[in-house]
């Protein structure tokens, strides 16, 4: 199926030619503007028609055929270099800049000529993503997409929403369909979540209205958030969001798969603090209640961690409840990447709380220590803490759905912003990778 649901289908040798020729017309510019715009759609409709293997085929010869003309470039930097220090160095300077602009751009630029072309460039790069794994020659394309389209949706371009229960039917389906923390159930678990004592806002690009880019759930309380659960259970009573001191937000998801390196969920939580401390003016903390979602891959891979962070008195615990030691069937069951075998573990009456402590040193471990390319190896840490907030605590058996279990062993993370230490945070992290953590982290990540 293509993106419109339609039968995708197959390239011929005909077809790609058709489409090789529609390119060129593009690249050198052809007709007025109303030509260009009909063409770009032309191609927009072809390229959308096409299986996988035509897309890539289509996206290779736009890498591959319409970059910069080498011989252009090099004649452009000799006479450059020739009029360095002369009055004629900055035309040759601006031709050699002409020189260097990729054809590629040309073509990509027309897209947005036409209705949905901006989406339609989204999701083309989403493709990109998808082929460039297997195939090198399609960076260059890449690199220049996601520059072009990081100048487009340049955060002052984008306009912060709220969603409530009253938006368009069309934007709410979609908060389902790209909710990628905690699944969204019914519309009775969508409806809780934008109740009175609930926010959720999103970023919109003026181009695409009803698509959200990234959006935050966020829950107003009176104090830390220590169980989701709680925070999804559409039986729990409303609280009076006047009175609450604390804003916790527990679900973030980015929508647009072409959209990867485009950075603007450090605005969107900046922008939405701003909303709610006008709106709540009782609110002093903003917090997250965040999964960890590559912790039990990392013991996976590194079983020695695991056994280091039982003490002696952790195994007699365990001793007591029939746990004979690291190479026990309970232990290693832990470590099966399956609800059923985290969930049989963490079920037992007499082992669960012999677990408690050792694992969240595990998870302390973990965020302040499992690092790649001096930065941590989890994907949610890394945003949270490139954007100044603190790891303030972790929560035992916050999140019990498969999900959960099979992550982290249901264990959750508060990151806190600390308005006050937010931007020492930031530049300590980008600089050095100095994470800021609670006490209480730092002694349970302690080896």
């Amino acid at each position: 199926m293509n993106g419109r649901g339609e039968q995708a289908t197959e390239p011929t040798a005909r077809s790609l030619e058709r489409i090789r020729a529609q390119l060129h017309e593009c690249a050198e510019g052809r007709g007025g503007e109303i030509s260009t715009r009909q063409r770009a759609a032309r191609l927009a409709e072809a390229y959308l028609r096409l299986d996988d293997s035509g897309r890539k085929a289509v996206l290779r010869m736009i890498a591959l055929e319409f970059g910069p003309d080498p011989a252009q470039v090099q004649a452009a930097h000799s006479a450059y270099q020739a009029a360095v220090n002369t009055p004629a160095q900055w035309d040759a300077e601006a031709q050699l800049r002409a020189a260097m602009r990729s054809r590629r751009l040309r073509i990509l630029t027309q897209f947005n000529a036409i209705p949905q072309g901006v989406k339609f460039l989204v999701d083309l790069r989403a493709d990109l993503l998808r082929f460039v794994v297997d195939d090198p020659q399609l960076k260059p394309l890449d690199r220049e997409l996601e520059a072009r389209l990081s100048a487009w949706f340049d955060v002052g371009f984008l306009e912060l929403q709220r969603i409530t229960w009253a938006s368009p039917a069309a934007l709410l389906e979609r908060l389902v369909q790209y909710e990628a923390v905690h699944e969204i159930r019914s519309w009775d678990d969508l409806k809780n979540r934008l109740d009175s004592d609930r926010r959720c806002y999103a970023f919109f690009h003026p181009r695409m209205p009803l698509e959200p880019l990234i959006f935050v759930q966020v829950a107003l309380l009176e104090e830390l958030a220590d169980d989701v659960q709680r925070l999804l259970d559409i039986e729990a009573p409303l609280t009076d969001a006047s009175k609450a001191t604390t804003a916790i937000f527990y679900s973030i998801s980015a929508t647009q798969a072409g959209l990867r390196g485009v950075s603007f969920g450090n605005f969107l939580l900046k922008r939405v603090v701003d909303d709610l401390q006008r709106d709540f003016p009782r609110l002093k903390t903003f917090a997250t209640l965040s999964p960890l979602p590559g912790l039990m891959r990392w013991a996976q891979r590194n079983p020695q961690e695991l056994a280091q962070v039982f003490s002696a008195s952790d195994w007699k615990r365990l001793a007591a409840a029939g746990v004979d030691g690291p190479e026990s069937p309970q232990l290693a069951a832990l470590l099966e990447g399956t609800s059923e075998g985290a969930g049989t573990c963490l079920s037992a009456p007499q082992l669960t709380p012999a677990l408690r402590e050792p694992l969240l040193r595990l998870a302390a471990r973990y965020l302040m220590h499992a690092s790649r390319d001096d930065k941590p190896v989890d994907a949610v840490a890394r945003f949270h803490l490139g954007n100044g907030a603190r790891i303030e605590r972790l929560n035992w058996l916050a999140d019990t759905s498969t999900r959960g279990l099979t992550q982290s062993w249901g264990i959750m993370v508060n990151y806190l912003y600390d308005p006050d230490r937010i931007e020492s945070n930031l530049e300590a992290f980008a600089a050095g990778g100095r994470i800021d953590a609670s006490t209480t982290v730092k002694r349970q990540a302690k080896r």
